[in-house]
């Protein structure tokens, strides 16, 4: 009479409209071919797409270091290109080098290529701590270019005479049986001094909506160290003999060399000299030193054919370059002082009274 028994229900097949019946328990899905976007693949405790385990594999990244924002928490490509090479001091794995292509025209069936790494497969980076000193010369750096309007003014000077008179002096001093030999740049620190002295309004700061006009002068004199630039500074330069200055400059240099600078020694100066002329670099600009309100880029010096008196000759000359703050300082006033200093160098005997 068309009752159903059970029987029938246990030969009857399962429904084919793409609903599973109440109860039934669906087959697992096909996992012989996982691709990133279906299911990870599990080791270690580490669910992660196999695309993901390449990727870390060829970066020397720890996968149990990676936070995964895939379905179920597993680790996909996304996650693994965003991390960073592990920093705990174990050598990172190089990547592969990528196979060379061939000579001849690729085969109909050409051997697929490895995906490339994201920046490059044949790039090594090496990562170096900043130093103390060069983590301050930044911030000092970017904090005089961000805040203070520079002007740069440059001149020629003849120092064929101050040539001269170093010879002179350093043979007075080896002859009293010093062993201390005035350079160029120790003249040159000298002489700004002399011009500082003349011209107060260049020896000062800004201080926002005043000038502070420094009654001293302490000239800082820029020296490269292993791990960054550092610039000692020499008190009361106008006070002491291009002698004296020259052994404390001496001193400052080898204690700032052997990293031993004390930050009295190098703190509150009015005025710096930057000078890279013994790399032959003829003529530079040079960043203020913050709170001061210039500073002069010495180049190197060379022979060169002038015209003097109406005749040609052979003189020793530089480039300078003074960097100011045009918050304290205009146009003209600079260049007043840097024809100042022109002279004096010029006529270096004024150094030495």
């Amino acid at each position: 009479g068309g009752r159903i028994i059970r029987a029938d229900v246990e030969a009857a097949e399962p429904a084919t409209d793409g609903a599973a019946p109440v109860g039934a328990v669906r087959e697992p899905p096909d996992r012989t071919r996982p691709t990133e976007a279906e299911e990870p693949v599990d080791e270690d405790g580490v669910r992660a797409s196999p695309m993901a385990r390449r990727i870390a594999r060829e970066r020397g990244l720890d996968l149990h270091t990676i936070k995964g924002s895939g379905p179920g928490g597993r680790i996909i490509r996304a996650d693994v290109e965003a991390a960073e090479p592990a920093t705990d001091g174990a050598a990172p794995v190089e990547p592969p080098t990528p196979p060379q292509q061939p000579a001849a025209p690729p085969t109909a069936q050409p051997t697929p290529q490895p995906t490339s790494v994201a920046g490059g497969p044949d790039q090594e980076i090496e990562e170096v701590p900043l130093s103390n000193i060069r983590r301050l010369t930044g911030r000092r750096m970017v904090e005089s270019v961000q805040t203070i309007p520079h002007f740069f003014l440059t001149t020629v000077v003849d120092i064929t005479e101050l040539v001269a008179l170093r010879a002179q002096i350093n043979d007075r001093l080896a002859q009293g049986g010093e062993q201390t030999k005035i350079s160029l740049n120790d003249l040159i620190v000298k002489a700004c001094a002399v011009a500082l002295r003349q011209m107060p309004d260049v020896n000062v700061s800004f201080a926002g909506d005043k000038i502070l006009r420094k009654k001293r002068i302490h000239i800082g004199v820029a020296v490269a160290i292993d791990n960054g630039l550092i610039v000692p500074v020499l008190r009361d330069a106008d006070q002491k003999s291009v002698g004296q200055l020259a052994r404390e400059a001496k001193a400052l240099i080898e204690k700032a060399r052997a990293g031993k600078l004390t930050p009295a020694e190098f703190s509150g100066g009015t005025f710096t000299v930057s000078n890279l002329g013994m790399f032959g670099v003829e003529h530079f600009t040079a960043v203020i030193n913050p709170p001061e309100a210039a500073i002069l880029a010495v180049g190197t010096s060379a022979a060169e054919s002038v015209v003097k008196d109406g005749q040609v000759a052979i003189r020793e000359r530089m480039r300078l370059t003074l960097s100011v703050d045009h918050r304290v300082l205009d146009g003209a006033n600079g260049a007043r002082f840097l024809q100042l200093l022109k002279s004096i160098l010029e006529n270096p005997m004024r150094i030495l009274v």
